[in-house]
């Protein structure tokens, strides 16, 4: 149920690998590009990792679009990899009816300073580090119906990277975390629930959400991924008062979202001292019959 591969070296040295691409966003080829390699390292990030190389993974319809789209999206997801620390060290393009863009990383962890998604206890709490909502104001945004400042939030949520709350996280001796994104805050969070054995309790109020994301939500902006989302997730939550508002949103899939952490309770506060834009969402409680309870 992780989000990368492990693979040992030695008793102190693995390496952590993992691969992610899809199809542009956002009409800015170099923000797009931004925020395919931000998506592709966070889960590095989401393992404890540190990210060493990265190689281009590239679909483009050279028929119809100009070669500076291409450069433009390359001088993006380099940029944010050099912001990682890390190196381009090749690629590979193929032809293709649609463009797509992504990166395979590999980065290197501790063996026994892992996060994995296998190590929630009863009584920990849940931490998110982003706010949610990316998927429901991308398709707003291509709409139109995005004013400037909620899409440069967008943009800025969506190129920022983990690295910080994964450092803290191994700093402070959390053992369990998970990246937030295609299937949504509880989707990944029920990955927590089945590796762990646990079930997690999340306020839904508590849950932060980028700005405007309500508001389009309640205009009906709906999409395929959050239906496929909630197909999922059927007999896994328990979804109490939920209003069909707070559904949308709790499925709505993430770009380049945060972590999610299951944090124990004596280092919560340590935790938000390195990372002041986690919030606390919910807890840790003994396995029921659903992963998931919202309340």
């Amino acid at each position: 149920m992780d989000d990368a591969g492990v693979f040992l070296l030695s008793d102190d040295l693995a390496l952590v690998q993992t691969v992610d691409f899809f199809a542009p966003i956002v009409d800015d080829p170099y923000l797009f590009g931004q925020i395919a390699a931000a998506n592709a390292l966070s889960d590095v990030y989401a393992m404890g990792g540190e990210p060493l190389t990265a190689l281009n993974i590239v679909g483009f319809p050279s028929g119809k679009l100009p070669l500076d789209v291409l450069r433009e999206i390359l001088r993006g997801g380099q940029d944010k990899v050099h912001e990682a620390g890390a190196l381009i060290v090749g690629g590979h393009t193929i032809i293709d009816e649609e463009l797509k863009y992504g990166l395979a990383v590999t980065g290197r962890a501790h063996p026994k300073r892992l996060l994995t998604n296998a190590g929630a206890r009863a009584g920990d709490r849940l931490l998110l580090t982003k706010p949610i909502g990316t998927a429901l104001l991308a398709t707003a945004a291509k709409r139109g119906e995005l004013p400037e400042p909620e899409l440069r939030a967008l943009g800025e949520s969506m190129t920022a990277l983990n690295g910080l709350a994964s450092r803290a996280a191994l700093e402070v001796g959390v053992r369990c975390a998970t990246d937030v994104t295609g299937f949504g805050l509880l989707g990944h969070a029920s990955h927590i629930a089945k590796a762990s054995r646990v079930t997690l309790r999340i306020a839904v109020s508590r849950v932060p959400l980028l700005a405007g994301a309500r508001a389009v939500a309640e205009r009906g902006v709906r999409t395929g991924g959050a239906e496929r989302n909630l197909e999922y997730l059927e007999s896994r939550v328990d979804w109490g008062k939920c209003s069909e508002i707070d559904r949308v949103l709790m499925i709505d899939p993430q770009t380049s979202g945060g972590l999610l952490l299951s944090v124990p309770q004596d280092l919560v506060a340590r935790y938000v001292s390195l990372v002041p834009a986690a919030v606390e969402i919910g807890e840790v409680v003994p396995a029921t019959t659903t992963g998931l309870v919202l309340a």
